[in-house]
């Protein structure tokens, strides 16, 4: 069974020795992301920040390591995009739900809002200020009235006024200047403290025509039960902690940023639209979520991970049906790296397959391409067949002005270019057997496994 709201979740998490209480005070202003990062560097558990100075209780690191993500999908390395990918094209849609919402048990509006009693952390001293990292953005498209959710990130102005910045690439960007073109108000609500499969149906990357809340119901395999917003006709999860319902204001512009992002480096500080919020509603007893991001490998490259590459697998698959599987790294920001392991069927279809990545939405500047004998998730054994499967004068190609990845500071906002390369052996010419010791994994040496 799926689970139904963050609390199942944080349960399982805390019986499988992966969630930690911390019970004595931790300063939300950067205390809050020295824990995090250090629990992230030594593949630790997430942790639960009892004592932050408010009345809630912050959580972060949920998804920092690829073995929590593992246990929110409820699969193995060996079905994990398998598992994504059937959920992607099997949607389910979501229902209304009966009754009073667990997300609205607490309702404030008017003069009563106050972002400042919420646990929201400051990461680092060259931040702008607070940042809602791990909020859910649900919008509409103001044309079509599709709904979309995706992660977005917002800075903490007052208290009463959010920060907010999307690409324009991103379907959240894309509804707020369609908004301003036809002159109407956009509505949206932060979604924060969610069932872990509507968080990484956020990442996964689909048509703009796509209602996610039928990605999400498809990934958990059971509609994800929804209901109306307190100030708007937006539908929002009924099981989640908190909703921080707005309308944005792009006529009030304000400073926003730094931030460092998810390619190791500080976004600028400039002028951005405004999120006036309008109601703030939670469960009884609700936790909070933060989310630390940065320099590759944080907790928001996890949650990227999974979603990204299978979907790109679905995608690249229907075109290459040799591809046996891809991975998009971590250390490249889960965009601009790929590494695609495959059989070529002729001369040249490694190349098509490089084209066809380099052409998806997230944009990479460096796609390989292997046999499936290397281990993707290798960074030795996908250097080894670079290093001598590879002609570079044949192999090594580049294609210039291609798109750029969002935020990449190494393209000033403007065109990039993508490195393909082949390493895949010479397509028809006999190469020489692999070195390599026969059936050692399988080898009984209980002298070094303490297991036996």
């Amino acid at each position: 069974m799926p689970y139904n709201d963050l609390r199942a979740f944080l349960s399982t998490l805390r019986a499988a020795g992966e969630l930690v209480d911390i019970t004595r005070p931790v300063a939300l202003k950067y205390d809050i992301a020295k824990a995090l990062a250090k629990t992230s560097a030594a593949n630790g558990p997430a942790l639960m920040f009892k004592e932050n100075g408010t009345e809630f209780p912050l959580v972060g690191g949920l998804y920092g390591n690829r073995k929590r993500a593992l246990i929110a999908f409820e699969a193995g390395e060996d079905n994990i995009h398998e598992r994504v990918m059937k959920g992607i094209d099997n949607p389910i849609a979501p229902v209304d739900f009966a009754g009073a919402a667990p997300c609205q048990e607490v309702v404030v509006t008017g003069d009563a809002i106050d972002l400042t009693k919420l646990p929201v952390p400051t990461y680092s001293p060259k931040d702008g200020g607070p940042y809602i990292t791990a909020g859910i953005v649900v919008s509409e498209d103001p044309d079509t009235g599709i709904p979309d959710i995706g992660n977005y990130r917002f800075q903490l102005h007052d208290s009463k006024v959010l920060g907010v910045w999307a690409a324009p690439s991103h379907r959240f960007g894309k509804n707020m200047a369609k908004a301003v073109q036809r002159k109407v108000p956009l509505h949206g609500a932060i979604i924060i403290g969610i069932d872990p499969m509507t968080a990484f149906a956020c990442q996964v990357q689909v048509a703009d025509t796509s209602n996610d809340w039928f990605v999400a119901g498809g990934l958990r395999g059971a509609p994800v039960e929804l209901t109306k917003a307190v100030t708007s006709d937006l539908k929002v999860p009924a099981h989640a902690e908190f909703i921080i319902e707005f309308v944005v204001d792009s006529d009030d512009q304000r400073i926003e940023g730094p931030l460092g992002e998810y390619t190791g480096y500080y976004t600028p500080a400039d002028p951005k639209p405004t999120a006036k919020v309008t109601a703030i509603t939670h469960r009884k007893d609700a936790i909070f979520q933060g989310l630390l991001t940065g320099k590759p490998i944080t907790e928001n490259h996890v949650l990227k991970q999974i979603p990204f590459e299978a979907s790109m697998l679905r995608q690249l698959k229907a075109q290459f049906p040799t591809i046996s599987d891809l991975a998009i790294t971590s250390s490249g920001g889960v965009q601009v790296y790929f590494v695609i392991a495959m059989t070529p069927r002729y001369e040249g279809e490694a190349r098509q397959a490089i084209l066809a990545a380099i052409a998806s939405n997230p944009h990479p500047k460096w796609v390989v391409v292997v046999d499936p004998d290397i281990d993707i998730r290798s960074s030795a054994d996908v250097e080894w067949a670079m290093s001598f499967r590879v002609k570079p004068s044949d192999d090594v190609f580049v294609v210039d002005r291609t798109a750029a990845a969002p935020l990449d500071p190494s393209t000033d906002g403007g065109y990039s270019s993508a490195v393909g390369i082949d390493a895949t052996r010479p397509f028809g010419v006999e190469f020489p057997a692999v070195s390599e010791v026969p059936d050692w994994r399988s080898f009984d040496l209980p002298e070094i496994d303490p297991a036996k």
